[in-house]
């Protein structure tokens, strides 16, 4: 699982029929503290997110484990809203 943030959607008007009833999002992963750490990733919205939602991204093949996806042609879909994150050091 990838900790990330919302930072946007993608607006494609020409993608996979089997994809056409789903919200693309543009994320970028975050370490626990919240601080950016990574690339940018596009992911398939299975959970309702918002732009600036600190949200739980699956990617590979459990991507298409999500509900919803079962064969579609996705490699990350956002699966969790995080509410808050605690750290015991």
């Amino acid at each position: 699982m990838i900790l990330a943030k919302v930072l946007g959607t993608v607006v494609a008007t020409r993608k996979d029929a089997r994809l056409v009833s789903n919200k693309l999002l543009i994320a970028r992963p975050i370490d626990p503290h919240g601080k950016l750490d990574g690339n940018y990733l596009v992911a398939v919205d299975t959970v309702d997110a918002g732009s600036g939602e600190t949200v739980l991204i699956v990617s590979g093949s459990s991507a298409r484990m999500a509900s919803g996806l079962k064969d579609c042609p996705v490699d990350a879909a956002i699966v969790g809203i995080v509410d808050a994150i605690e750290i015991q050091e």
